[in-house]
Formats: C-alpha cells, structure tokens, sequence
C-alpha cells in the first residue's frame, strides 16, 4: 500500500511539474507572439486588452491529440443527427425566424432546409455552441508545434476583427479548436465570408440574423447549387474495381460521369431523372472506420453539392447526415 501511495505521489508530481513548465514556457511564447501581433498590424492595446490573461489549457493539446473516430455505423450515426426531435425543433425555429430566413434564402439562393440542416448538426439550433475560451483555446494551438503555423494565423486573424471592432471579445466562447457562433466558423471564415446583416456595425454570430445570412454568404461563395442533388444511397455490384471507391473526406478521387458508375449499380431508379452527364463519386464510409465493416456495403454516389459540404467539415458521414436533415426538413414544411 504504501509503494502504491508513493507511485500516485510521484506521478502527480510529474504531471503538476510538466504543467508548471508548459505554463512557464507559455508566457514566454506569449511575450514572443506578442511581438509577431504589433508586426502584424494589431495594436498594443487590443493584444494587452484581450491576450493578458489568456492561459493554456492542456485539454486543448489533449483533444487535438485524441479526436475521438466515431466507431458506430454510418446508419447509426446518421440517424443519431437527424431524429425526429432535431426535425422538430428545426421547424419551431423555422416558425419563429420565417421572415429572416425566407429573406436570406432569396438574397443568396441557398435552401432554407440546408441552412437548418447546418445549424441544427453544428449547435442544435444554438443551443451548444461550446464554452470553451476561444483565444485560449487558439493561443494553446499556437504555442503547441503540432499545427502552430495553421492556429497562429487563425489567432491573428481574430484579434484583427477584434481589433477593428468587428468582434466583442468578451463573446468568444466556442469549441476547443476556436469554432464560434451558431454555424461554428474559424476566424478565416469569419473573416471572409461573416455579415453584419442587421446593420448594427457588429457580426454577431450567436445572433440568428447575423449567423444565417453569413452562412449562406459561405455555401453561395463555396459554389452551392440549389436544388440539384446531393448523394443516393445505392447497392453496388460486385465487379467494380476498389479504385473508385472513396475511404476519405480529404479529397474523392476517381470522379466520372454518372453514366460511367450506372453499370455498376444494380439499380439506379433514383438516378434515371438526373442527367448522366454530370460529375459523380462513390463514397463507402465505414469500411475504414468500423471493424469488419463490407467494402462495398453501405455505399453512396455523391455529387458537385456533397463536395460542398465537404469544404464546411471533411467529413463523410457528416456531409451524409447534413443532407438527410435537409430532405427531411424540407419533407416537413
């Protein structure tokens, strides 16, 4: 018993003394960053202002190592994010912002059900929009190695809104990796594509009208087509070579006419009304991800509005679950 007691003893003393040095080599970094911000344009005032007690936080470091790979089936998680409650309350959103959301579907021709269909899988209608302390969070990624130069430009990117008062500071409070409002946008994206939609000189993006129009100014800018597909579930027949067949978000590779992958699908109802001329790619998600998983079971062909998706979050099953919620959505209202 004792052995065990000094063992906890000296492992905490350890993981207190490593905190200690990072926190330690932190504000070194810190003072040092500080003086890249006044190169870049940021002034003295708003670093002091809004850097000064930003701290590092290990679990930051922790979940950037570790991001939990989602194990369940591509099914299971779909319908996990697009249950009937998740319908339900996109449609009392709906009911309470209808003249908003008409406005914006017209001025940037993006569907209203696809804009639902974000916000409800990014913050459930901005109800979690993440409580982390966001310029800790990126001041953490910054001064961490792994991906400094990446964060470190999203860090000045922000304190340049806040700088041009663009930005309340004191409302940044988001995901760990510094995604903030109800659409959770990075600094980047804040900067590129955010509205001040009400005119108040401010971008608010925990505010419905600021937050919708921004994202719909995002999906417009990314190339969104409204009304033309997204993806079809299909069953694939068992002589199609595994080139065309895509694991990854990063980038669908093998894309051909829809015409070309018809002879590979065993039926292709759903397909005889598009034209078989356009661009497509074949998505099986789970096979590297879920143990044992079919290589050729569950199977989908995607199209131009999926990859759109895709540059919102590089994520399979994510862009899969965002357009079930909008078709469901829009079978609704």
């Amino acid at each position: 018993m004792k052995k065990i007691k000094i063992f906890f003893f000296v492992t905490f003393f350890f993981i207190s003394n490593s905190f200690a040095d990072e926190n330690v080599d932190f504000e070194i970094w810190k003072r040092n960053f500080k003086q890249r911000a006044l190169n870049n344009n940021i002034s003295e005032k708003t670093f002091d202002l809004v850097m000064t007690n930003t701290k590092f936080l290990p679990n930051v470091i922790k979940y950037d190592r570790y991001q939990p790979e989602f194990y369940e089936d591509t099914k299971t998680y779909i319908s996990k994010r697009t249950s009937k409650k998740k319908i339900e309350k996109g449609l009392n959103f709906y009911t309470q912002n209808k003249s908003l959301i008409k406005t914006v579907e017209t001025k940037f021709d993006i569907e209203k059900e696809l804009l639902l269909s974000l916000m409800g899988i990014e913050t459930n209608y901005g109800t979690y929009v993440g409580k982390m302390d966001i310029l800790s969070s990126l001041a953490t990624l910054s001064y961490d190695k792994r991906r400094s130069e990446f964060f470190t430009q999203e860090l000045l990117i922000l304190l340049r809104l806040i700088d041009t008062n663009q930005i309340d500071y004191k409302t940044l409070y988001g995901s760990w990796a510094g995604a903030f409002g109800f659409f959770q946008f990075m600094p980047s994206t804040i900067k590129n594509h955010a509205l001040d939609f009400n005119n108040d000189n401010y971008i608010d993006l925990k505010n419905p009208k600021d937050s919708y129009a921004s994202a719909a100014n995002y999906l417009n800018k990314m190339g969104w087509k409204k009304n033309a597909p997204c993806f079809y579930k299909i069953e694939l027949k068992d002589d199609i070579s595994k080139k065309y067949l895509n694991v990854s978000a990063k980038k669908l590779k093998n894309k051909r006419k829809l015409n070309f992958f018809k002879k590979y699908i065993k039926s292709s109802k759903n397909l005889d009304t598009l034209d078989g001329e356009i661009k497509s790619a074949i998505i099986t998600p789970d096979k590297d991800i879920v143990p044992g998983a079919e290589t050729l079971n569950p199977a989908y062909i995607v199209f131009d509005n999926y990859e759109i998706i895709l540059k919102w979050n590089r994520s399979l099953r994510f862009a899969l679950a965002v357009c079930t919620l909008k078709d469901s959505i829009k079978n609704e209202l």
